[in-house]
């Protein structure tokens, strides 16, 4: 098969969690570009803590973040967006504390935490952004532009159980995913990660037949299963390794530019 849309996602994937984009991986995106190959982000990321990747990567590529609720370029381009309705969002909020537990938000691509515990720190040294405390109700002051919210947890049970609490409590008005163990992401029914890669295929007329992504996680699943092909991750969870076309190397063993130099220049997608 053709690539003409290479997509990838960053944490397990581009790059170790919270590190920078190894070399090699940065020289096989050149690669490919260079072959005419557009290469793309898909993450969960906010599009701030996303754009430093994609800068370093070299090319001003559409890149897809907040699980596929905004699609911008690194110039600022806006391709796409869907954000939450604001009464929603004071009520889901509400729901969490009511819960005890820790929930963020993201307004106007801004990071807006209620209390500066724990979670807070880490998730700011993990995505290297800096938030602003603002208190429980400070949270719902600030609603407009909201990508999505995101409660974290304890544990990979502790986020099921959450997911299933959100989902059932708020039905068809909201959508709540797991994007690691931790993270319970909740965002607009219909968003995910491969909406938006129907959407920037789309956007530059390229056949879906013609694309493939690469991930390792669970929010991954909707794009590796609507790509022209899909690849996991050696470090993949076993639910994306048994939806995907083909197994690559581990992050840390660079298997992201072994992807693309084996499945996009090397014709290994043809076999």
């Amino acid at each position: 098969m053709t690539v003409k849309l290479f997509v990838t996602d960053l944490d397990g994937t581009l790059l170790p969690s919270g590190a920078a984009v190894p070399a090699e991986n940065i020289a096989a995106v050149q690669r490919a570009v260079r072959a005419g190959v557009t290469v793309t982000i898909a993450t969960g990321r906010m599009y701030r803590a996303a754009l430093p990747v994609a800068k370093v990567l070299g090319v001003d590529v559409p890149i897809i973040t907040y699980n596929g609720a905004l699609i911008k370029s690194v110039t600022g381009r806006v391709y796409y967006s869907n954000f939450l309705k604001p009464d929603i969002i004071v009520r889901v909020i509400d729901f969490c504390r009511a819960q005890g537990w820790y929930v963020q938000s993201y307004s106007k691509d801004e990071l807006w935490v209620p209390v500066h515990d724990e979670h807070a720190q880490h998730y700011e040294h993990e995505q290297q952004v800096q938030g602003h405390v603002v208190g429980w109700d400070g949270l719902k002051e600030h609603t407009e532009e909201v990508c999505k919210l995101l409660t974290i947890s304890e544990s990979a049970e502790e986020t099921q159980a959450r997911l299933q609490l959100l989902n059932e409590h708020f039905g068809q008005e909201i959508m709540a995913m797991r994007s690691n163990a931790r993270y319970a992401e909740i965002v607009n029914p219909g968003v995910s990660k491969a909406e938006g890669l129907k959407h920037l295929a789309a956007k530059l007329h390229i056949p879906i037949e013609e694309t493939m992504a690469i991930g390792d996680s669970y929010n991954d699943l909707p794009m590796l299963k609507a790509a022209g092909r899909s690849v996991a991750m050696g470090n993949a969870v076993p639910e994306v390794k048994a939806v995907c076309d083909y197994v690559t190397a581990s992050c840390e063993e660079f298997g992201f530019a072994k992807a693309i130099d084996t499945l996009v220049l090397g014709g290994g997608a043809n076999e």
